[in-house]
């Protein structure tokens, strides 16, 4: 279950999903905040910008909070994001202690975290966050189909 609070979160991500659409990027936002709820840092998908597959918001996102609070551990850190993250933003979410993940819509053809696979809570791994998706849904999924209704009709 989600609280407002979760909502203004993924809304922070969407604002910041936008930004991918000047570079041609699918539209994912990721924000991370402290512990304290203070925003550490804020990227959207930039595959196409640096020509970097590796470039989803999330990693983005996880790299920057690093460098602002001086080491790779997040702990007590939350990530927000618009979409559920894929397998290899669920392990960097993971390798980084991040406490705890927030998105929006369920991406069932790639999502790690719920629905293809469910990294993060596996209980195999040694951290598992709490996870909560499905916030806002239903704008997060709008803004993608969008994107690709675009570009498909280009």
């Amino acid at each position: 279950m989600h609280t407002e609070a979760d909502e203004a979160l993924v809304r922070r991500a969407l604002q910041v999903a936008r930004g991918a659409l000047e570079t041609g990027d699918v539209p994912v936002g990721a924000v991370v905040f402290g512990a304290d709820g203070t925003e550490l840092s804020a990227a959207c998908n930039a595959r196409e910008a640096l020509g970097d597959p590796t470039a989803h918001a999330e990693v983005l996102a996880l790299r920057a909070a690093a460098s602002v609070v001086g080491h790779w551990r997040l702990d007590g850190a939350t990530l927000a994001v618009t979409v559920e993250p894929c397998t290899m933003c669920a392990g960097a979410i993971g390798l980084a202690k991040v406490s705890r993940v927030v998105f929006g819509a369920w991406e069932p053809k790639t999502g790690a975290v719920g629905s293809l696979w469910d990294v993060l809570r596996d209980r195999r791994v040694l951290h598992r966050p709490q996870v909560i998706g499905g916030v806002l849904a239903e704008d997060c999924a709008a803004l993608l189909g969008d994107f690709f209704a675009d570009r498909r009709a280009h």
